[in-house]
């Protein structure tokens, strides 16, 4: 009975430790969330970097977006993409083409205007640990996706405990893919261009640019 005693024990005392964790969790990305959606526009400068071992994939390079609510500008991998608040624009000045599609409305889709809201559902949470990284203190927390079908195994956010801004993120697939986005820079309320997320067809017609329509 003692034995029995001690297992039920152990056995609540962990589910709530593992609850008080979660809630933790969860509190700082609270605070995170209302701490994006209080700005007027963010910029942040990433390197990204993706690593399957198994298909020997090692690949790094890097990338920049600007947000302004639901509209943004991202550049990626010599590629231009933006998005009006309608339509999303890519341009690939390789093909001088551009693609003109409407917005994708998958809720599992990250799009750049989600990279920094995306952990707010769909997720449980649990905390993770503490680095020091170059004097920053970077509080992780572990995603673990709540649909049992996600391609996605895990996903680890390193958040700065100081500024509440997302340092780090490493999504874990299910086939062993490894995807490290790393902030080099985040800034907040810069000045933009009234024009910035507006794009001008006529100007890549005229560049010879061939134009796709989905």
């Amino acid at each position: 009975m003692k034995i029995k005693l001690s297992i039920i024990l152990l056995v609540l005392s962990t589910s709530v430790s593992m609850a008080q964790n979660s809630a933790k969790a969860k509190t700082l990305l609270d605070e995170v969330y209302n701490k994006v959606k209080s700005y007027d526009n963010i910029f942040v400068d990433f390197k990204y970097s993706l690593n399957n071992e198994e298909a020997n994939i090692n690949t790094e390079t890097r990338g920049d977006v600007t947000m302004q609510g639901d509209k943004y500008l991202f550049n990626y991998l010599g590629s231009k993409q933006v998005y009006d608040g309608k339509k999303v624009y890519t341009v690939v000045p390789e093909n001088e083409e551009v693609t003109i599609e409407e917005k994708l409305d998958d809720e599992n889709t990250i799009t750049p205007s989600k990279m920094l809201t995306f952990y707010k559902q769909g997720h449980n949470y649990d905390w993770d640990i503490l680095q020091n990284i170059q004097g920053r203190k970077i509080q992780f927390v572990k995603l673990t996706p709540i649909d049992t079908n996600s391609e996605i195994k895990s996903i680890l956010l390193g958040i700065d405990v100081e500024t509440k801004h997302i340092y780090k993120l490493i999504e874990t697939g299910k086939n062993g893919t490894k995807t490290t986005i790393t902030v080099n820079s985040f800034k907040i309320d810069q000045p933009l261009s009234k024009t910035l997320f507006t794009f001008d067809e006529n100007k890549y017609k005229n560049d010879g640019y061939y134009i796709i329509r989905n």
